[in-house]
């Protein structure tokens, strides 16, 4: 029997150069779409597709410019580099259509999640026939359903915005100031302003949740949107009549408490179908 003495720190630096170089086939191939996913992951909020074209582009000039945070990039990361000839040319066109082959390979996969688009950016949500199941992880947390009146409202600001409330009451042909008031409080609609009208009264418009609660990214995406905001409602005849004696840019009686619920910053991370770390 043959005896080979090696030395120990010999052998350590070969290993340690064979897994750097990739020769034994340790590291896994790195692409654009696992990039993508790994900053999905990551990330608490979601990301624009210029965002995400942004921080890959800040990353291969670290690379280029051999000035990286650590030590040594992965060979993975360093053959990712050397794949892309120029950094201008992960724009968000190329973002866009790597989350569309990530998704693909989601569907080969039977994945339970998929990269959905948001008014606010990409993130990775569970997909909406796992909801019952996840919700066993938040026992406390009973899904709310909008009432008739409340969803006729609704549409109304969401097809309309930004509008009055004498315009959506002039519509519905009753008050609104209770379910606007709920509206406010579930932050689906926003104050958006006043109107250069007299008597300045509050316009209303949808939140970033209610684009999120829905799962749509504009209301361009609301079907019939087009021809039905292009049909005009015009202001009840004694919108005129009820602003007189009121001090120009001072709330009726009717707004006053609604402008003490104007909600907070959205915050669109309560959405409980998330993937997230």
């Amino acid at each position: 029997m043959l005896h080979f003495s090696v030395d120990i720190h010999i052998f350590q630096t070969v290993l340690r150069l064979n897994l750097t170089s990739g020769l034994l086939g340790f590291h896994r191939a790195m692409d654009l779409p696992a990039v993508i996913e790994s900053v999905l992951i990551a990330s608490e909020d979601p990301l624009s597709s210029s965002e995400i074209a942004r921080l890959i582009r800040n990353r291969l000039a670290e690379l280029e410019d051999g000035i990286a945070d650590d030590e040594q990039p992965s060979a993975a990361e360093a053959a990712l580099a050397g794949t892309i000839k120029d950094r201008s040319d992960v724009d968000e066109e190329a973002v866009i259509e790597a989350i569309h082959a990530l998704n693909r390979k989601y569907d080969r996969g039977k994945r339970s999640f998929s990269v959905t688009e948001r008014s606010k950016g990409w993130k990775i949500f569970t997909r909406p026939e796992y909801g019952g199941f996840v919700r066993q992880l938040f026992p406390g947390l009973k899904p709310r359903r909008l009432s008739p009146p409340a969803m006729e409202t609704l549409a109304i600001i969401a097809y309309r915005q930004p509008v009055t409330k004498a315009s959506i009451e002039h519509v519905r042909g009753v008050s609104s100031d209770s379910i606007l008031q709920k509206l406010l409080d579930r932050e689906l609609v926003k104050i958006a302003g006043r109107a250069d009208l007299p008597g300045r009264p509050l316009l209303y418009g949808t939140t970033d949740f209610f684009f999120e609660h829905f799962g749509i990214k504009s209301i361009d995406e609301l079907p019939n949107s087009e021809e039905l905001r292009a049909v005009e409602i015009p202001e009840p005849p004694s919108a005129e009549e009820s602003s007189e004696g009121v001090e120009d840019g001072a709330p009726s009686e009717g707004e006053k408490q609604l402008t003490l619920a104007e909600p907070h910053e959205e915050n669109v991370s309560s959405e409980k179908g998330e993937l997230g770390s």
